[in-house]
């Protein structure tokens, strides 16, 4: 998994284009629009406004007051409905517009989102995609900051993704759309404007000048079941996911450890396989997220590592986190997880 556009769908050779994440995100729903007549973007203030990140400018101008629309301040409502919609034909792309906001529409996500193709015996499915964006970096503190990714995970029926640069973010949201099942899409608030790397004191290296900001301009999509290998290396496995792949990328450099850092992208179903193998080749693994540590996805990964690669490990599997605390607004470099922070995980494992 070493290509970073492993097993990509591309129709035909196309051009390109330089893209933020956002211009990404806009770009995939664009082309989804005009391609199926079926899909529908709607969410809270998505249509007129554009998005309160502006993903969706522009698209209501375009497609229409019946393909692009808002939605009352009510998740459980636009949820609701887009499960009835997605039931008789449509698909939804739902936008959630924090993703702290989901909680009102846990029953209608768990109960009826995740559940109906099994409650129906596959009479009826529900291809809907629910984009929120994630974590911190807007100084929007603790209802403005979370990534709940692993209350998703475990749901069963769902599928659950993370997009860490604008290519895949293109790639993996036209696959979630064209998906037969739900999928909860998770958009990491601090990479829409440029890669991240931790250091908070600098400024941010702009997409531009990123390799991954190379979108084509067409139709292409990305498995939503493949982790790819962003840093090849042999001294360690580093599994992360959203914004904490730069961010693990410069802790391996600054550390001088050579780590093999592995972007998931898709969550739930994971890549095990390419999980494994890197482990069973390093010996060594250390696990990076922003969400808070106890019973996060970390933990996960932790177990499903340890359960494949125990005669392989040479030491104890790190993790590094969120804290376990609400996202504090005035501290909240103390809370995330930085490069600092993943670097000493790094040496750690290392001096076993």
């Amino acid at each position: 998994m070493n290509d970073h556009n492993n097993s990509i769908h591309l129709e035909n050779a196309m051009s390109t284009t330089t893209m933020t994440m956002i211009q990404a995100l806009r770009s995939a729903m664009d082309v989804m629009l005009e391609r199926d007549d079926n899909v529908v973007v709607y969410g809270q203030d998505v249509g007129y406004f554009g998005g309160v990140f502006r993903c969706t400018e522009g698209l209501q101008t375009k497609y229409g007051k019946s393909r692009v629309f808002d939605a009352p301040i009510s998740e459980s409502g636009i949820v609701g409905t887009a499960v009835g919609m997605g039931a008789y034909g449509l698909r939804p792309v739902v936008e959630i517009q924090f993703a702290d906001y989901f909680y009102p529409a846990s029953d209608q996500i768990v109960s009826e989102m995740a559940r109906l193709r099994y409650r129906s015996a596959g009479e009826f499915i529900s291809p809907l995609t629910l984009r929120m964006p994630c974590g911190g970096g807007i100084y929007g503190g603790q209802t403005h900051s979370q990534s709940p990714e692993a209350m998703f995970t475990q749901v069963c029926g769902l599928r659950t993704v993370m997009p860490s640069n604008p290519y895949d973010a293109k790639g993996l949201l036209i696959a979630s759309i064209e998906c037969d099942d739900p999928v909860i899409f998770l958009e990491p608030k601090r990479l829409y404007n440029g890669p991240f790397d931790g250091h908070h004191d600098r400024p941010v290296t702009p997409w531009s000048k990123h390799p991954h900001s190379a979108v084509p301009d067409g139709y292409y999509s990305v498995p939503l079941d493949k982790a790819v290998i962003t840093r090849p290396g042999n001294d360690v496995t580093v599994l992360t996911y959203g914004t904490t792949v730069y961010v693990s990328q410069v802790a391996a450099e600054e550390s001088g450890i050579d780590a093999e850092v592995i972007d998931l992208r898709s969550l739930w179903p994971l890549d095990l396989e390419t999980i494994v193998e890197s482990v069973k080749k390093t010996g060594r693994c250390v696990v990076v997220h922003e969400a808070t540590r106890t019973c996060g996805f970390g933990a996960e990964l932790v177990s499903l590592v340890q359960e494949h690669c125990f005669h392989h490990l040479e030491a104890p599997i790190e993790r590094v986190t969120g804290w376990d605390t609400p996202y504090p607004h005035a501290q909240e470099w103390a809370y995330f997880p930085g490069p600092s922070r993943v670097g000493a995980a790094l040496k750690r494992v290392m001096e076993v």
